[in-house]
């Protein structure tokens, strides 16, 4: 057995033994700022297990692609302003 199969394999146990994952939890409805903090934590690619359950336990993916697309648009914007900033300044 490979070590990726193992790893697969303990991972499969895991989810099935632990006992505060259930399938028939209600979803929870995420706020603002929580949506704001999980995108950031996308973004940046640094998010805790805990986040990343609640915001699946949400039930809902429309917000977390609304705010991604948003999170982009305003993170490309902000770089062309700074670098027409930085640009204009020079010459």
């Amino acid at each position: 057995m490979s070590e990726s199969e193992g790893r697969r394999e303990q991972d499969e146990r895991h989810d099935r033994s632990d006992p505060d994952q259930r399938d028939d939890e209600a979803p929870t409805e995420v706020s603002f700022w929580t949506l704001v903090i999980s995108t950031l934590g996308a973004a940046i690619g640094v998010q805790s297990r805990a986040n990343k359950e609640r915001d699946f336990r949400s039930g809902r993916v429309a917000p977390f692609i609304v705010a991604g697309i948003l999170f982009t648009v305003l993170f490309i914007a902000t770089i062309a302003v700074v670098v027409k900033l930085v640009l204009g300044s020079t010459g």
